[in-house]
């Protein structure tokens, strides 16, 4: 696929949902921007939410859901390619989208490939634009004060400081945003000092302009710009899914990476986060509490139905004379390997911390510091690293889901 291409989908069936974000998200270039299940909210969303394809399953009131979408459809067939899937065969269903616009229908059960090559045609085919279609790397912990918080910062920071990023030329715009609207600490540790924070972007409701984002973040010393959160936990409480996924596509727009700190429960605004990654970074220690948390975390995504392949994981403090679990070991379980090993250095870790400066500017010959370096370089060149997926047995690649809604 040339291009990135977003998709908006509109589902009214729960027990279809998992199969296809499965297959949607293992189509490489596919993000999903927004999932809604009520088809009045769709005008509202095609307003927030750039993208490039609209999926509409249908089911279970074809004719029903067709009546409502149809307007949206015809005042967007120009920019938007509307797919449909349904049971439903009646030909006056079909008359009634093809007139608004409707690109494809797809009548059920079909072979995945068939979606699958039409997502990679309207890849290939998507005019050039001068608009960023930037990577998410959300930053997990597997438990609590695994250090998320200081990968995702320091990471953003080394994002920020490479070279020869837009045609040999410039460094990545990069954004750090704080996903724990409680009690996040990403600006702490970069020591930014913020007059406005996330709860300002979630305040407009249609799609948030560049002006808007450019007063909001934070400019930090190292290039990158750092979204707080907000002031007060009443503000926090406020802050919808579907409002934080409208913030997050408006950064990807702006930014050329967007590494967040978070999400730290797997509520619907972590659905919205999986759904528009690229790559998850999963943080661990090679202590049995935190590698139970991860498996538990990977089986989850796998349940509903985020792609697996995109799992990357970290694994934090490591010293070879701490009685750890051998990584091997871990990996096994786990069926993934390990991405990145950072070594321990807890002294120099927290006194940056402690001061709210990165390893950049704190400790910039630090093997510590060279590691997340090193983490930045790999992300950038956008090397796969493939976790070669090994079930925790036999050390076979892990099943593809299967999709029994789809396919006979």
């Amino acid at each position: 696929m040339s291009r990135p291409v977003r998709v908006i989908v509109v589902n009214a069936d729960e027990e279809a949902g998992p199969e296809l974000r499965a297959l949607l998200l293992s189509v490489d270039g596919v993000k999903i921007v927004a999932e809604i299940d009520e088809p009045a909210l769709l005008a509202q969303t095609l307003a927030q939410f750039p993208a490039e394809v609209l999926l509409l399953h249908l089911d279970p009131n074809a004719a029903g859901m067709m009546e409502l979408v149809a307007p949206l459809i015809a005042e967007r067939k120009e920019q938007l390619v509307a797919i449909a899937m349904t049971e439903d065969h009646d030909a006056k269903l079909v008359m009634r989208a093809m007139r608004a616009g409707m690109r494809e229908f797809l009548w059920k059960p079909f072979p995945p490939e068939q979606l699958t090559e039409i997502l990679r045609r309207v890849g290939r085919e998507a005019p050039a634009t001068p608009q960023r279609v930037g990577r998410l790397i959300p930053v997990v912990a597997g438990c609590g004060g695994a250090g998320a918080t200081l990968i995702a910062t320091n990471l953003a920071v080394e994002l920020a400081q490479l070279n020869g990023w837009a045609n040999g030329t410039g460094r990545p715009k990069v954004a750090v945003v704080d996903l724990d609207f409680r009690f996040g600490q990403v600006a702490m540790f970069l020591d930014a000092q913020a007059t406005y924070t996330i709860a300002e972007l979630c305040d407009t409701p249609e799609h948030i302009e560049a002006q808007m984002i450019e007063r909001v973040m934070v400019k930090h010393s190292s290039g990158v710009h750092v979204l707080a959160i907000p002031h007060d936990i009443e503000q926090a409480q406020r802050i919808s899914a579907a409002q934080c996924a409208g913030v997050l596509a408006a950064l990807l727009e702006n930014y050329d990476f967007v590494v967040l700190d978070g999400p730290v429960r797997m509520d619907h605004s972590a659905q919205a986060v999986f759904s528009m990654t690229d790559m998850y970074l999963v943080v661990l220690q090679l202590l049995v509490p935190p590698v139970r948390n991860t498996d538990r975390l990977l089986q989850e995504l796998g349940r509903a139905g985020y792609n697996l392949d995109q799992v990357r994981l970290v694994c934090n403090r490591y010293g070879r004379e701490s009685g750890y679990l051998e990584p091997s070991d871990v990996e096994t379980t786990l069926g993934h390997k390990l991405a990145w090993i950072l070594p321990d250095d807890w002294k120099t870790a927290s006194t940056a911390i402690n001061v709210g400066t990165p390893l950049w500017e704190h400790a910039p010959k630090s093997k510590l510091r060279a590691a997340f370096q090193l983490m930045a370089a790999d992300i950038a060149r956008g090397e796969k690293q493939k976790s070669e997926a090994n079930d925790s047995t036999g050390g076979q690649p892990r099943k593809k889901r299967l999709l029994p809604f789809l396919t006979s």
